[in-house]
């Protein structure tokens, strides 16, 4: 027995064309295919008890604060139709906090768009049963694997919303990262009048995973999630933190061409430019970005005070008025995290590559530090 989406998905022109054997495999093969590919998208969102999910997962949530910027606007859109929120990825606990965020304000819960590797083990089971996350191969090209996600994402939006990262996986290098386009595609091939992308930015004093994130730099392999789930937990001791979730307006999709990819492009392109400018500016990224390897307070306040007109200038959501405001904060919460340490009347960098993965969570509204800061 096929369920609902599923013969949807079946039914869909480009999906049939691809089982008549369009890519140079038998109708036999392209049907195992499919079908092995949409067993293992097929997901469930038990949300009763994905609300309990927040007790078992309470030591890290309990870290860190929730703060939430234009409300109004998700809970507009989800009166009137379907939504797809596009995010930026900054940790792990994104997808813990941004769910619990629309939940804490009465909004409905999307699905969410995850990595395969989340879904290992237990925690497999609970995403695919409980939590409704549906897993994305990132990187593959297989013809019969893109076809059939498309098609499978854009049959769910009409049950469903849903929440994906337009970068694709966290940013590594702190940097908000150019946008992936694949579901984005996906969603204008659901060809619906009352779908919307709310742009949602996810910012945080302190990303639990910095000095893991900041020691790489860029992605090299792919952890099993069980080992980054203990991780989290260890580097969860002594940990603190805000996080704020900005939701933007929404941006209409029904007037566009799914067939045009310029058209997918420049959606893809302002739906990451606008996750830009909601993004919060905290004291964390401020200081970061005005910090030298040795510094007094004073030096730092008039850096600062140099940033900060930049940021206004260039629109940003600051979470901070004043260079002092910013200074203050910022150093307190970077020398708790022993990334600076003060000695003998001046500011001194402890750990340069956790310094420069916070500066550059700003660098999309002003220019990136030169080769001789820090």
């Amino acid at each position: 027995m096929l369920d609902q989406i599923t013969r949807a998905v079946l039914a869909r022109e480009e999906v049939a064309r691809y089982l008549r054997g369009s890519h140079g495999q038998s109708a036999m093969q392209a049907r195992d295919r499919v079908h092995a590919y949409l067993d293992e998208l097929r997901t469930t969102q038990r949300y009763p008890f994905y609300r309990a999910l927040k007790h078992p997962l309470y030591p890290i949530l309990r870290k860190i604060d929730r703060y939430v910027e234009n409300i109004d606007s998700p809970k507009a859109a989800t009166r009137t139709g379907r939504v797809i929120y596009a995010s930026n990825h900054k940790s792990h606990t994104d997808y813990l906090i941004e769910p619990l965020v629309l939940d804490d304000n009465g909004v409905r819960p999307p699905l969410i768009a995850a990595g395969i590797n989340l879904f290992g083990g237990p925690l497999g089971l609970l995403h695919r049963h409980v939590t409704g996350a549906v897993p994305i191969r990132r990187n593959t090209k297989d013809p019969a694997y893109l076809i059939t996600l498309k098609a499978y994402v854009a049959e769910l939006l009409r049950q469903h919303d849903l929440l994906f990262y337009i970068e694709g996986g966290r940013s590594y290098s702190g940097e908000l990262k150019s946008p992936k386009t694949g579901l984005i595609h996906a969603a204008m091939q659901a060809d619906r009048a009352n779908l919307v992308i709310i742009p949602t930015a996810i910012a945080y004093d302190l990303v639990l995973e910095d000095r893991v994130l900041a020691k790489q730099g860029v992605k090299r392999r792919q952890r099993a999630f069980t080992r980054e789930l203990a991780e989290m937990v260890g580097l969860a001791v002594g940990y603190r933190s805000r996080a704020w979730v900005t939701f933007g307006s929404p941006i209409r999709m029904d007037r566009l061409d799914p067939e045009s990819r310029r058209e997918v492009l420049d959606l893809a392109h302002h739906t990451r430019n606008e996750i830009g400018r909601l993004y919060k500016v905290l004291p964390t990224a401020i200081v970061s970005a005005a910090m030298q390897p040795s510094i007094t307070k004073k030096d730092l306040e008039a850096r600062v005070d140099g940033l900060l007109d930049q940021l206004r200038a260039a629109g940003a959501n600051l979470g901070v008025d004043s260079s002092r405001e910013a200074v203050d904060e910022g150093l307190d919460l970077l020398k708790n995290r022993h990334v600076i340490a003060f000695e003998r009347g001046r500011y001194r960098v402890r750990e340069r590559s956790v310094l420069r993965y916070y500066a550059r969570t700003i660098s999309h509204l002003t220019a990136p530090p030169s080769d001789g800061t820090h």
